[in-house]
């Protein structure tokens, strides 16, 4: 996650020119997939030569890389959380609920998981979230400043560890020139994470596309910010 396919196919031109076992790079909506396949006699002589390629693939990508087979990103928030004994809600504008549902996806998901406000409308950030009025009048409902301060509420009101917030643009319509469709902001609270950033995701792009990037930029974000404060 966090990388496309081209950059990644420029970290690994070696292993994509190989025979047997075969790399090849395959693409989709906010990640790339990297499939092995391996030939020989037996289903222990062909993991044997997909073993040593797996390790380098993993080397090479670093934190890019979150998991084999069927693994999926919230999955892996889940078991960090449940690791460190934490728990996370979320506040969400323009991906509608989509990390919360991603989240609630996994069984057991009560552990760690409490809730999250859809906060669509501005009175539900002010009213439920305890966004002040002027920073949503100054800065927008769109902006840095207001993901944090909604990121702040949702922490506060549902008592947890973490807590992540979204507000953007998902158009079709709706942006700006200098907040176009395709602007997301996003802020992630932890206990000594404090982070706040923007995406870009182009106007090109569907409303569908722009929340489903949205979902898994705010997800592989989250579980990076939990690896590091866990090394902290």
């Amino acid at each position: 996650a966090g990388i496309n396919e081209s950059l990644l196919a420029d970290k690994i031109p070696h292993l994509l020119k190989q025979s047997n076992p075969t790399v090849a790079t395959y693409a989709s909506t906010g990640e790339v997939k990297v499939r092995v396949t391996a030939k020989g006699d037996s289903i222990e002589e062909t993991k044997k030569l997909i073993k040593p390629i797996e390790k380098e693939l993993i080397k090479l990508t670093g934190l890019k890389f979150y998991g084999v087979d069927n693994e999926t990103l919230e999955e892996l928030v889940f078991k960090l959380l449940l690791e460190r004994e934490e728990t996370i809600a979320v506040a969400e504008s323009c991906t509608g609920g989509g990390i919360g549902s991603k989240l609630t996806k996994i069984p057991g998901s009560s552990k760690i998981f409490y809730g999250g406000i859809i906060a669509y409308n501005n009175k539900i950030k002010h009213d439920i979230l305890g966004v002040p009025e002027d920073i949503i009048n100054k800065f927008g409902a769109v902006s840095k400043e207001v993901v944090e301060s909604m990121a702040t509420g949702v922490q506060k009101k549902f008592k947890v560890n973490w807590a992540i917030s979204v507000s953007g643009i998902a158009g079709p319509a709706g942006g700006t020139k200098l907040k176009p469709v395709g602007l997301v902001n996003f802020c992630i609270k932890g206990p000594r994470t404090l982070i706040t950033w923007e995406e870009r995701f182009g106007s090109n792009k569907t409303r569908e596309d722009i929340q489903k990037l949205s979902v898994l930029n705010a997800l592989d974000r989250l579980r990076l910010s939990i690896i590091m404060e866990s090394k902290s």
